[in-house]
């Protein structure tokens, strides 16, 4: 049971990721202990092979650790049976991707109506929610258009709108601004500060400085472990 604050959405004790390189044992996490309060805006910043994606995979479920735990929303995740985890995946977090992982055969509206068929919501709900999210987004004209047919900052909006279709308790966001111009980088981080703002709780890795600049705190991983928090 988590014995953190109520207002903790998010809490890891002690987690380790070994993997093996041939005989080469790759200690990718050494004991990182971490707590994100509902809401906060938080950057995860560090060199090249110090972690960053394996955290984000081990809190979006993904991944499982070596050793220790992670907590979201009051629930031991690493603790939960295996058929248990798509379902907490699909319920708490929502992933948005640098490389977007959009469906190219859809619609902005189909993107995001497909990410709650698998919650079993009713056709009616998941397209007026699409709509609804996708409007937030400054979409509410493009809803029938298709990824080629929409701009790179475009699209990862359609990839956060889909990543809050399901009012998830965390979105993890992997370079969400890795592919776009500054203008358009200066845009999503200006949706994903309101959306803190109103109370979402936001996870970036990052390696663009101006981006980790402007969240509400920056995590630094070196050689697995948190170097300041």
């Amino acid at each position: 049971m988590n014995d953190a604050e109520p207002d903790i959405i998010l809490q890891t004790r002690n987690l380790k990721e070994t993997y093996m390189q041939g005989k080469v044992p790759i200690h990718a996490l050494q004991g990182v202990d971490l707590e994100v309060r509902r809401g906060e805006l938080v950057s995860i910043v560090g060199p090249s092979g110090s972690g960053k994606s394996t955290l984000l995979s081990i809190i979006g479920m993904l991944e499982i650790p070596t050793e220790g735990s992670v907590f979201i929303d009051g629930i031991e995740v690493t603790g939960v049976k295996a058929k248990e985890i798509p379902r907490l995946r699909r319920e708490k977090i929502g992933f948005v991707f640098q490389h977007f992982n959009l469906l190219p055969a859809l619609t902005a509206l189909g993107n995001v109506e497909i990410a709650m068929r698998f919650a079993r919501v009713h056709k009616k709900e998941r397209i007026k929610r699409a709509r609804e999210v996708l409007t937030e987004m400054g979409l509410g004209e493009r809803l029938n258009h298709k990824p080629s047919e929409m701009s790179g900052g475009e699209q990862q909006r359609v990839s956060i709108a889909r990543a809050l279709a399901n009012r998830p308790a965390i979105i993890l966001a992997d370079e969400p601004t890795g592919e776009v111009d500054t203008k358009t980088r200066d845009l999503i981080i200006g949706i994903l500060r309101r959306l803190s703002d109103g109370g979402q709780t936001v996870i970036i890795v990052t390696h663009d400085p101006w981006v980790a600049e402007r969240t509400d705190r920056v995590i630094t991983l070196v050689d697995g472990r948190v170097e300041d928090s």
